[in-house]
């Protein structure tokens, strides 16, 4: 545990660092280099928690030695664990491609500014998901969303620009929700560390109007960030306009971080017994989660960009999160936990292929991709085995999550949502074969020549993609860890 506190350290430093030296060269090697050493202290805590005896979940580091109760303390748990693994993977993956070139290329004296901004997100991400005080959550969340901002705000044009004022409106909405909500909770409870919070709130009459709009306050803002229908607003035009890289790392980590705070507040502060039986959340969660997987869906089937139709996709995918957690089974939140890993996955490497095309033809749009399996038959393979996952074809991550919230749904009984699930499958095949049916069974534009992508963006595109393939095969970490968490965030609940 000791190496825990780098996780934040290292970021915070070399963003700074970063201004300081501005060379593009040695700014991007400090980069990559850091979101790696990252990445392996974020499976080191992973192995420690795993290695945890019987009847014990969680490790413990308080700063500078203080008491929890009058210092801060880092909290990791197999939940925060599997999600510090996620971010710090995508970082490591994503950032060596760099700030993109062509279209949505960021100029070279501003490099630095991409990888500062880059390095203070993936800092604020850390924080959120590894801190033990409610207090920190939203001072991390800020330092995310004004990195967020810079990042998106750094792609080409008006419209970039445009996008990120609307998130920087709609996230600080979200923020406001969730200090509020931090605040009653101090209020009720006297303290801010997370693990006395839980304790007192458990207390508490359910009755207790206070808890109740603390609740209310702490979700809200936790489902604006995370982009719930129909709070989701901000996320179309944020990952289309922004730089192809930046779509990638946000797709990939950014709502994922924030479904973590919704678990977090929601199972572990409050209990499911609060928010399912005596607030009856599922009530609305169900249909607003069934509602996101077909609008999202559906929208994105009708995008004539493709960054906007795997915007849209993300909706839909979030909407998968949200009927697993809704579930309130160990079954249905495994479905979501696991589904933060392979969203990532398959989401990171799609928007990865998206900068590959940019790189190339300068383009995003779907009618400037015709016959681009024949110019870039690697990359375009690459789209394919993402798009297989983000249907749930078998052997796909996506197949992996699709399975728990099937088994989950039927375990309840609910027949008719794991029928929706599988219909909001085939609205996938539907946006997906698009691009295909554009991309290969479509001529090229005359006169065109192959013109695959370099390696060094090649590369983690694979990696992220073929992951999708290896983890929708070998299940048994994955799987295996999100179970863990959903059994400590629900205790004594049924399968």
């Amino acid at each position: 545990m000791k190496f825990a506190p780098l996780l934040i350290v290292l970021p915070l430093i070399a963003a700074p660092l970063c201004v300081l030296i501005r060379h593009r060269t040695i700014v991007r090697v400090l980069a990559t280099a850091t979101t790696w050493a990252c990445l392996g202290i974020a499976l080191h805590l992973l192995s420690l928690v795993g290695q945890l005896p019987v009847g014990e979940t969680t490790l413990t580091y308080a700063l500078g030695g203080w008491h929890p109760s009058v210092g801060i303390e880092y909290s990791i748990d197999a939940l925060n664990a599997f999600v510090l693994v996620i971010v710090s993977m995508i970082a490591a993956v994503v950032l060596p491609v760099g700030p993109g070139t062509a279209a949505d290329a960021i100029p070279k004296d501003k490099e630095y500014l991409f990888y500062t901004a880059f390095l203070l997100c993936l800092t604020g991400l850390m924080g959120i998901t590894i801190t033990g005080d409610a207090f920190n959550v939203f001072v991390f969340l800020e330092i995310t969303s004004l990195s967020s901002y810079t990042l998106i705000a750094l792609g080409k044009g008006r419209k970039a620009l445009t996008a990120a004022f609307t998130y920087l409106i709609m996230g600080t909405i979200g923020g406001t929700f969730l200090l509020l909500g931090i605040g009653l909770m101090y209020q009720l409870t006297g303290s801010l560390n997370m693990a006395v919070i839980q304790e007192v709130l458990a207390g508490i009459d359910p009755t207790n109007k206070t808890k109740v709009v603390a609740f209310g306050f702490l979700f809200t803002g936790s489902a604006i960030k995370l982009a719930i229908f129909p709070l989701h607003q901000w996320l179309p035009n944020a990952y289309t306009h922004a730089p192809s890289t930046i779509s990638a790392f946000l797709a990939a980590t950014a709502t994922k971080v924030s479904f973590y705070v919704m678990v977090r507040f929601s199972f572990f502060l409050f209990g499911s017994a609060y928010v399912f039986d005596y607030l009856q959340a599922d009530r609305l969660l169900m249909p607003l989660a069934i509602a996101a997987i077909f609008v999202g869906s559906a929208a994105a089937i009708f995008q004539g960009d493709v960054k906007r139709l795997l915007a849209y996709s993300s909706i839909a995918q979030i909407g998968y999160m949200v009927l697993g957690f809704s579930l309130n089974s160990v079954t249905g939140l495994t479905g979501s936990i696991v589904h933060l890993f392979n969203h990532a996955l398959m989401k990171g490497g799609l928007f990865l292929v998206v900068a590959c095309v940019v790189h190339r033809i300068g383009s995003s749009q779907v009618q400037d991709w015709k016959g681009l399996g024949q110019r870039m038959p690697i990359t375009m393979g690459a789209f394919v085995v993402g798009g297989l996952g983000l249907i749930g074809v078998p052997v796909t991550v996506g197949f992996v999550s699709k399975w728990y919230l099937v088994l989950g749904a039927i375990e309840q009984g609910r027949f008719v949502v794991a029928a929706l699930v599988l219909i909001g499958s085939l609205l996938a095949v539907i946006y997906i074969w698009r691009i295909v049916e554009t991309v290969f069974f479509q001529a090229p534009p005359e006169g065109s020549e192959r013109c695959e992508a370099p390696l060094f963006m090649l590369l983690p595109t694979f990696i992220l993609l073929g992951a999708s393939i290896w983890f929708g095969i070998d299940t048994e970490m994955t799987a295996g860890f999100a179970r863990a968490a959903a059994e400590i965030a629900l205790p004594g609940v049924m399968p």
